[in-house]
């Protein structure tokens, strides 16, 4: 299993009118959270693309288990637990920084897709040697 943290202040513009984080932003909070944690293995989602890759999300799920608040830091946990294949799945669990209790968790799958003929594919064979190392240890 990979796992890494990203972390996020709570802004204002991102609460609804009773202080609660909007559900839809932690959608964005899993979206950050698997760019960086790709960047941190070596792969940006640049270089994906520039190589005729697309990764669209075609499953997605969350619980919401209590609320975050303005200003809140939050812990975005991304884990890889499994080697992508045509599918990527991911998890995440959100919590406060230094609280162990959960905010929400949820999990996205994505899909490797040949940009031009928009067909699902393999990875890349350098990004498959990356999961294999980081899933390694």
């Amino acid at each position: 299993m990979y796992e890494y943290v990203y972390q996020h202040r709570v802004r204002y513009r991102e609460c609804d009118p009773m202080g609660v984080v909007y559900h839809t932003h932690y959608l964005d909070y899993f979206e950050a959270a698997r760019t960086e944690a790709l960047r941190d293995l070596g792969i940006a989602y640049r270089d994906i693309e520039a190589g005729g890759i697309i990764m669209p999300v075609i499953d997605l799920d969350v619980q919401y288990k209590r609320p975050a608040h303005y200003d809140d830091m939050l812990d975005i946990v991304t884990r890889f637990e499994t080697m992508p294949s045509v599918r990527v799945p991911i998890a995440y669990t959100v919590q406060r920084t230094g609280d162990a209790d959960v905010l929400a968790t949820g999990t996205v799958t994505l899909c490797f897709m040949d940009a031009e003929r928009r067909r699902p594919t393999r990875p890349p064979a350098a990004m498959r040697h990356t999961f294999e190392q980081a899933l390694a240890d």
